[in-house]
């Protein structure tokens, strides 16, 4: 198997070796593969074929044949790089080509520059390298040093490479480390050669300086080796070789030389320990082999002209190599002094120490000559024994912990500390022991050993009674007449300065219990610091020991306190900005007088240290520094003013007095806050103030926001630069102090710039905002910029990005203000740099405040929205010059955050350490491909094949189980969030990508392929996929639904937030007190205990929650007795686990919601927006139903969760729906017939009992609420809709079957309507069984909703009841409702709203649903059940409230003010609309009526219905008297149930008081001689809206030819022929049925015809081309209903719809106009046959005859109805008419 490329190979290595977690057996056996095959790579390290004259042919004839490729055709350009390449690097020509070609393929060359080419070819080149060798760096070290993996597996590696190492490995090494240094093109290069690269990030590199790396690399990994193999003797002496080489030029070069000098200094080290402790089993280098001792002592004393080198220690950066070093160092030196030997030597040069120095003698004769901490700045040669213990003290410097438990060492301590006769050997001795006390079990043993009797004259009894025999010297010196203090001598200062360093190091490490009890007195340490004589660095000595004891317990720090009042130095100040007249010894002085004349200033740095952690500790923080006044003026004006301009005798001084200054500010800006009234108060002020009056803080934010001096002074730091800062701290002993300061300033302006806001708008204009201040120079933005490259601090970096955060957002032109500056290209390099180091770093990020990669990506979240150009638009690579919305993306061809982002989730490695970066990451694009302005560069980016999306991580990150809650919960948390803005984004790009364009349209289709695992079978064929993504889909499993994976990776139980308050809390009364400190939701900043996370979680603040329960105990303390105090201790604790545990669980709680609202994006996305590029799209709405159905049941589920569930189902419902109504069922033809209606387009019936099962059941869940329950409610509707009927509503059976029976001849007699009629009856009845299993519950939570409910839930509840109604088939539910009292309470709700009076009622919307919902409950119990239903109502009194109510609130003509609003008029036109329903009522209560005996005039039906319609004669009025041209349909319909009411009871009316018989007379007059077929009633071009008004007003014509066939017959009332002329009322004349029997017979032949065209139309249907189809859509006004996209099937489906449609509405209509015209043939031959109404007929018989006739002539195919009786009563009326006429 060929081996990986080195990229691929070192991120196999590291996935495995320096993961947070143990490789997976995947991880290993591709280990181990990958080490395997690339053995010979790593057997001729970085060997590469020279150049070759045929190879150099090949590319200069331009056209080059690559191993695997076809034959590239090179350029000049090309071909002149190609061969720079080979001469400079000494490569293959070939191999150089590749190059190239590898550059191209990472960078994109096209309209670069040969240089620039160049310098990425040799910069991809050298990548290749350094990942080769850190490939090989990380295996060694994995197997040399114990990093915790696996045995086996290290053993497994192991295996590996001890074969490399017989084959030559270590001497490859070893010829690399000597050979890459010479000026070669194999090495450095020539120096002709070019000098730089351009690295990863399209920086520029110096050559030299990657080799030196390099090298480096290359020797640890020669120091490693050592570790695994021991070196041949060979090898040995060839090491040495170039140790010799190397450290000759180490004092010449950088600090990495001096690190490769130590790297191989140690390989030599290594090799002698290992093989004199024989670690080994077979050492190859023996030491018993004097041949090779004596050559080797001879290379060794070899003399050179080589100086020196010092200072090895802390030049080396990796940590794991300087634990090794220190690890064999230790060894080392425990086999020296355990030695016997070596111990007599010990004690013999100790005892030669101690006669050769003077006894406790000053080491020099002045003072002058001392530095800072009393250590000589020149000293002379020192004794071989205080070498060794300065030595012995270096080695456990780094590694303390060695010393623990190391006895052999304790020995030595013990014989190294006896009998010391002079200060140089106690100095030294007491310096080892401050080293081995920097832990707590070396602390320990130090103060034992001081405070026994190990020692005769060393111990703490020693440094205590010299202080306090000092002191009582000093004070009688005061006390004598001389007044001259004597002088100090220097040994002892030098002494005591030891001790005291020891004293801090024992207090600071000791065990916090037991150090309590150490040192029960302090005050002798106090006693020298008043007086002038003492030296100063003896005085810090004095102050950093006293610092120590802060700490150890807050009475000490009081007393400590108490004790610098009294003893030390004061601090005398003036109010700010004056000065003391009088001139008295204090720090002042001492600072300015003392140590200003010694350039030395120990005392003060000391004091700032001490005052710094003495005020830090204080909790009582009310006076907001007030006291404090006077130390941060002498601060602010004394030391850290002038500090610049003083002179310093050690530069390290400096820093560290700035570093003790800043470390002030920082403390006084974050401890106080500052109210308003503080503010005011201190612009109020007309005088200076006193310092008691004047705040700290105040005073530093007025220096900042002024641009004084503590601004001018710390911004000087931030000045000194990225590069400076850099060399100085690798070459500096200062550096690492300079460093630290630079980080508190950027600290500082941070602290700064979160009040300024508040002060600027009351200080302006004296004082600006820091940023205004900032602005006034842009060298000073791009400082605090630039430091986001400094890579040696992250902490520096944070700050830099924060900054560059809060500059952003005040700075409009902020972009422009770096253009301008010229380092524009510098910031996007170097953000890119620092978050791709970020996302290859290996280290858990425990608090995310912390993360560099994180604040860049917020960074870029946050500035999306602001003022374009703005920093997301630079960092990410848009052209800020130009066109944001126009900018073409090139991530390849430009190196910035954009490239590193989505290279990054393109791989999606190391999830465990990076999750929350690919969080942020995912949320980044998502806000990007949201934002409008980078919507379309960004979409145009992601849409193309490399990326589509990331919707191949739906298939990886997004169905990967979740890290268990108590193992990792931080990471659990993160995947959720990271899996929820992965989906949200692919829910986006399905939403608004236009997929009329080929590259949407297949980003679109891989979504939808790798999300629900199918896509339809027209887009797998086309070429939307090339062969690699064939591939990939071919390998997905059985076309798995990953969103369903999705939803079970969703499905867990979040862990309880509620708290359980310990017994004591409640006893002493301050639960309530917590629990109104939690229910306070003001955050900390505010007054209370919260805050808002990276993510706007809001979470308790542990510190804020701390301090409030804090001072409820010192409150409870007096009152306690000690075992309570221990309790409430233990108490509060508690209370801050649970708070720590309620943040995460909250966090887990709202990361499981936000995956689940990302889900449900998806879901609903692709269900409504892009359901056509599915196949099976019945089957994967099912699916979906049933997974979400099954999720909201479980018990895990969460209301909130359930919510969004119910949310999804309701839009795979309703698009279910569509699908049966609107989408033909898949085939290949592009035919339709009516079987299509029918076919298998709805579920099976147990898929639908299945869901409504489930539904039931979700319903039903104990956890649940009223929002929840109308989602529910609407689901539940929606799904009976689904069920209601198998055919679409507007096609009538008669239609379909007329049709089928025509298409079936020759087909499968078993698809007829009859079988899917049959199907449906049985799913109704199964629905109801389902339902009546769990009634009771179910009856139970609606009929409480409905009473006690919202508005909203109370309408959604009665509808319900009302599909309930619906299903219902042995009147199971009526009985349930009638005996909850439902309807009643219905009926009085309806009745209470229709009373009150409109003029001043001013319902709500949703009060007027709720009554709307409730009338059509009622409606429902009348429908159904027919005349019981309506019997029902009636026995309840329904007639009698509907005819109190006040119908006409909304009829009424009420004046309206000029003022009055539109909700008002809003209210009275939605009562008038329940105007319709009313007349429904009470039109079903009519249909008693027939079964009433007509005969009884008096009938108790018939009257309450007239007392209705005479309660409400103005609304009848008003009806009948409408206009009916222009009229909409429900106008027409009223009027048809006005009439309707009517007719069946105004013939019994015998009351002319109120009689709406005219009306109905004047309506007949104007109707019955209408012509319809050419009268378009509602002006509508809507072909299927005019047939409908057509059916109403022909029913109106049958309500009113029915009133009159009741006249004529019941009440044997006869017509006139015509009108009388003197008559000034209207009565139905003969020649008025005449007329309406004249338009009915033209209206039946032409809806005959029109009926007989439609269905010849669909017979014809599939012969019609797509423009005429989309005609018959437009005529139907169904445009709405298709897309652009959709085919001719589809269309077709659609106008077959809307034809049966009409031809259904025609088909109504004939046989209501049979009905009219036998009514009126029935009212003609009762006046024919009536002997004296007959006389009078002749008249208008011939014009009669000819309408008879006509009808004679109607033909029953073309009506489609069975006319034999039909035609007897025309003909009777025919003959009649005849024998008149002869008469």
């Amino acid at each position: 198997m060929a081996p990986l490329p080195p990229r691929e190979l070192l991120s196999v290595i590291e996935a495995a070796l320096l993961g947070s977690a143990a490789p997976s057996p995947a991880q290993r056996v591709e280990l181990l593969h990958a080490v395997r095959d690339a053995a010979p790579a790593f057997r001729t390290l970085l060997s590469y074929p020279g150049p070759k004259a045929s190879d150099r042919t090949q590319v200069e004839s331009k056209e080059v044949r690559l191993p695997g490729m076809p034959p590239i055709t090179l350029d000049d350009t090309d071909v002149q790089t190609a061969l720079k390449l080979s001469d400079e690097l000494n490569l293959n020509e070939i191999e150089c080509v590749r190059l190239l070609v590898d550059a191209n393929r990472e960078w994109v060359l096209y309209g670069r520059e040969t240089l620039e080419i160049y310098r990425l070819a040799a910069g991809l080149w050298y990548m290749e390298r350094r990942d080769l060798i850190t490939a090989l760096y990380i295996l060694l070290r994995s197997v040399a040093l114990d990093q915790g993996l696996d045995a086996d597996l290290m053993s497994e590696i192991e295996e590996q490479i001890q074969p490399l190492f017989n084959d030559g490995l270590r001497q490859r090494i070893i010829a690399l480390v000597k050979e890459l240094n010479r000026e070669e093109p194999a090495g450095i290069g020539q120096p002709s050669s070019e000098r730089y690269v351009l690295d990863f990030r399209g920086a520029l590199v110096e050559r030299r300086a990657i080799v030196s790396r390099e090298r480096l690399s290359l020797s640890h990994c020669l120091a490693l080796s050592a570790l695994i193999k021991l070196m041949s003797l060979r090898e040995v002496k060839d090491v040495f070789s170039i140790l010799k080489d190397c450290a000759a030029e180490a004092n010449q070069n950088s600090s990495v030389e001096l690190q490769i000098t130590y790297g191989v200094l140690f390989s030599l080290v290594a090799t002698f320990i290992s093989d004199a402790l024989s670690t080994l089993e077979k050492a190859s280098l023996s030491s018993s082999d004097s041949s090779f001792r004596r050559e080797f002592h001879e290379l060794v004393t070899r003399t050179g002209n080589n100086s020196t080198i010092e200072g090895f220690v802390g030049v080396n950066d990796d940590e794991d190599i300087v634990y090794m070093y220190t690890g064999y160092t230790h060894k080392l030196m425990m086999c020296f002094i355990s030695h016997p030997t070596s111990r007599d030597k010990i004690k013999e040069i100790k005892e030669k120490a101690m006669t050769a120095l003077s006894p406790y003698g000053p080491l020099r004769g002045h003072r002058e000559d001392l530095g800072r901490n009393g250590e000589q700045v020149d000293q002379p040669t020192k004794e071989p024994f205080v070498s060794l213990l300065e030595l012995v003290r270096e080695i456990y410097q780094k590694e303390p912990e060695l010393g623990n438990g190391n006895d052999e060492l304790w020995t030595f301590v013990i014989y190294a500390g006896e009998d010391h006769t002079n200060t140089q050997t106690l100095v030294a001795f007491l310096g080892l022991l401050s080293t081995l006390a920097s832990t707590e079990v070396g602390a320990a043993k130090v103060y034992e050993l001081l405070q026994g009797k190990t020692y005769r004259s060393v111990g703490w009894s020693t440094l205590f009674d010299c202080l306090s025999i000092y002191e009582e010297k000093f004070k009688k010196s005061i006390q004598s007449s001389s007044n001259i203090p004597p002088d100090f001598p220097e040994g002892d200062a030098q002494a005591l300065v030891a001790y005291l360093a020891v004293l801090q190091k024992v207090v600071e490490n000791g065990n916090p219990m037991e150090r309590k009890k150490w040192f029960p007195d302090i005050e002798p340490l106090f006693k020298l610091l008043s007086y002038e004589n003492v030296p100063p660095y003896l005085k810090g000595a004095l102050r950093n020991s006293i610092t120590a004891f802060i700490k150890v317990s807050p009475l000490l720090k009081d007393a400590i306190w108490n004790y610098l009042e009294q003893y030390d130095l004061p601090v005398v100040t003036a109010p700010l900005g004056h000065h003391t007249a009088t001139q008295v010894y204090d720090m002042r002085f001492e600072l300015n007088e003392v140590e200003a004349r010694r350039e030395s200033y120990p005392s003060t740095i000391s004091f700032l240290r001490l005052i710094n952690a003495l005020i830090v500790e204080e909790r009582n923080i009310s006076d907001k520094g007030r006291r404090f006044m006077g130390i941060f003026k002498f601060v602010y004006e004394d030391v850290f003013g002038p500090f610049p301009q003083r002179a310093y005798a050690d530069p390290l001084e400096k820093w560290e007095l700035a570093l003790a200054c800043l470390e002030h500010f920082r403390m006084v800006l974050s401890m106080y806050d500052i109210k308003d009234d503080d503010i005011y108060a201190s612009v109020n002020t007309l005088a200076p103030s006193s310092i008691s009056r004047q705040l700290p803080l105040l005073e530093l934010l007025k220096d900042f926001m002024s641009g004084k001096v503590a601004f001018r002074n710390i911004m000087n730091i931030i000045l000194v630069g990225v590069d400076s800062l850099i060399k100085e701290r690798t070459t500096q002993t200062y550096g690492i102090i300079l460093e630290k300061a630079v980080h508190l300033s950027l600290e500082i302006f941070i602290l700064v710039m979160e009040r300024d806001l508040a002060l600027a708008d009351v200080f302006r204009p004296l004082y600006q905002p820091l940023d205004v201040i900032l602005a006034q120079s842009q060298r000073q933005i791009v400082a605090l910029l630039e430091f986001v490259r400094y890579d040696y601090l992250p902490q520096i970096q944070q700050c830099s990005i924060k900054i560059m955060g809060i500059l952003s957002s005040r700075i409009v032109g902020l972009v422009q203000l770096l253009l301008k500056a010229d380092v524009g290209k510098m910031v996007i390099e170097d953000y890119a740099a620092c978050l791709e180091f970020r996302f290859d770093d290996f280290q858990v990020i425990e608090d995310t405040k912390d993360d560099v990669g994180v604040l860049i990506l917020q960074l870029l979240v946050d500035n999306i929205c602001r003022p374009a150009p703005n920093i997301t638009h630079l960092l990410l690579g848009f052209d800020v010059n130009g066109s944001i919305e126009q900018t073409v993306l090139k991530p390849k061809s430009h190196y910035s955050c954009l490239k590193i982002i989505l290279e990054n989730l393109e791989k999606a490695t190391k999830p465990e350490i990076n999750a929350l970066l690919h969080e942020f990451s995912f949320q980044l694009l998502y806000e990007l491909c949201l934002d409008p302005l980078t919507c379309g560069p960004v979409m145009d980016l992601l849409s193309t094949k490399k990326y589509q999306f990331f919707s191949k991580h739906v298939g990886t990150i997004g169905v990967t189980p979740l890290p268990k809650r108590n193992s990792n919960q931080s990471l659990r948390i993160s995947m959720l969030h990271e899996r929820a803005w992965l989906l949200k984004m692919l829910a986006l790009a399905l939403h608004i990508s236009d997929i009329s364009s080929s590259v949407y349209r297949e980003a679109c289709v891989s979504i939808l392929y790798h999300t629900f695992g199918q896509c339809a079978e027209n887009f797998q064929s086309t070429s939307l996929f090339d062969s690699r993504a064939l591939t990939s889909i071919s390998d997905v499993p059985a076309k798995r639904n990953k969103v369903l994976d999705l939803l079970e990776v969703l499905q867990f139980r979040c862990p309880d937030t509620s708290m359980k308050y310990p017994q004591l809390l409640s006893n002493l009364g301050i639960e309530s007190k917590i629990e109104e400190i939690l229910r306070n939701s003001a955050t900390f900043e505010n007054g209370g205990v919260y805050y808002y996370s990276e993510r706007g979680d809001r979470l308790i603040d542990l510190d804020a929650f701390h301090e409030k329960l804090l001072q409820m105990s010192q409150e409870l303390n007096s009152q306690l007795s000690e075992s309570e105090k221990a309790r409430l201790k233990e108490s509060v604790h508690h209370l801050l686990k649970w708070a720590w545990r309620y943040n995460k669980n909250l966090e887990e709680q709202a990361a499981q919601l936000h995956m689940l609202t990302g889900w449900s994006q998806i879901v609903e996305v692709a269900v409504s927006r892009r359901m056509s590029l599915f196949e099976d799209r019945s089957q994967l709405l099912f699916e979906l139903l049933d997974a979400s159905l099954n999720a909201t049941t479980s018990p895990d589920c969460s209301v909130k969760m359930a919510y969004v569930l119910t949310n999804v189902s309701l839009t795979c419902m309703a698009k279910l729906r569509d699908e049966r109504f609107i989408c033909p069922a898949g085939t290949d033809s592009d035919a339709v017939s009516c079987l299509d209606i029918i076919s298998s387009k709805q579920l099976p019936n147990a898929a639908c009992n299945s869901l409504l099962f489930k539904l039931v059941m979700a319903t039903l869940r104990n956890e649940s609420s009223e929002t929840l329950r109308r989602r529910q409610y609407a689901l539940l509707l929606s799904y009976f809709q689904y069920c209601s009927s198998i055919l679409d509503s507007d096609v009538p059976p008669s239609v379909l079957r007329f049709l089928l029976l025509e298409e079936q001849e020759g087909d499968d007699e078993d698809i007829t309507l009859q079988k899917v009629l049959k199907e449906h009856s049985e799913l109704a009845h199964a629905n109801f069984s389902i339902i009546r299993k769990e009634a009771q519950a179910i009856v139970d939570l609606v009929t409480k909703d409905a009473v006690h409910g919202s508005e909203a839930g109370k309408a959604i509840s009665f509808y319900v009841l009302d599909a309930l109604i619906s299903i219902d088939h042995e009147k199971y539910f009526l009985n349930q409702l009638q005996s909850r009292g439902i309807l009643r309470s219905c009926l009085s709700d309806v009745t209470n709203y229709l009373s009150k009076d409109s003029s001043w009622a001013s319902e709500s919307s949703q009060r007027f649903c709720t009554v709307d919902a409730q009338f059509s409950l009622l409606l429902r119990i009348s429908h159904h059940y027919g005349k019981h239903g309506a019997q029902i109502l009636l026995s309840m009194g329904a007639l009698q409230n509907l005819s109190s109510c006040n119908l006409m609130g909304g009829q009424k003509k009420v004046p309206l003010a000029p003022k009055i609003v539109k909700e008002r008029i809003g209210e009275i036109d939605k009562k008038r609309s329940l105007i319709t329903p009313v007349l429904r009522i009470v039109t079903s209560f009519t249909s008693l009526v027939d079964s009433a005996d007509f005969l009884e005039v008096k009938n108790k039906i018939v009257r309450e219905i007239v007392d209705f319609a005479k309660q409400h004669q103005s609304v009848f009025n008003s009806i009948l008297r409408e206009n009916m041209t222009g009229a909409n349909l429900l106008t027409l319909e009223q009027l048809s149930m006005a009439v309707s009411i009517l007719s069946k009871v105004w013939a019994y009316e015998e009351n002319e008081e109120c009689s709406y018989i005219q009306d109905l007379f004047s309506l007949m007059h104007s109707l019955f001689s209408l012509d319809f077929g050419s009268l378009n009633l509602m002006q509508s071009p809507n072909m299927i809206e005019n047939h409908k008004s057509e059916l109403i007003a022909f029913g109106l014509c049958f309500s009113l030819v029915s009133y009159l066939y009741v006249l004529a017959t019941k009440k044997n009332m006869r017509f006139q022929v015509s009108y009388g002329h003197n008559s000034d009322q209207q009565h139905p004349t003969l020649q008025m049925v005449s007329d309406l029997l004249n338009s009915v017979t033209l209206a039946l032949e032409r809806v005959g015809d029109e009926k007989y065209m439609l269905l010849n139309k669909i017979r014809d249907l599939n012969e019609l081309s797509r423009k005429e189809v989309d005609e018959i859509i437009k005529v139907c006004m169904k445009q709405d209903c298709i897309s652009p996209n959709d085919n001719i099937r589809k269309r077709r489906y659609i106008a077959m719809i809307d034809l049966c449609c009409m031809a259904g509405n025609r088909d109504q209509l004939i046989t209501l106009l049979l009905q009219i015209t036998e009514c009126a043939v029935t009212i003609l031959l009762i006046h024919f046959q009536d002997d004296a109404s007959a006389k009078g007929l002749s008249s208008f018989s011939d014009e009669l005859l000819t309408v008879l006739e006509r009808l004679e002539h109607l033909k029953e195919d073309k009506v489609g109805r069975n006319l034999k009786l039909f035609h007897r009563s025309v003909t009777t009326l025919k003959e009649m008419t005849i024998r008149t006429m002869t008469l």
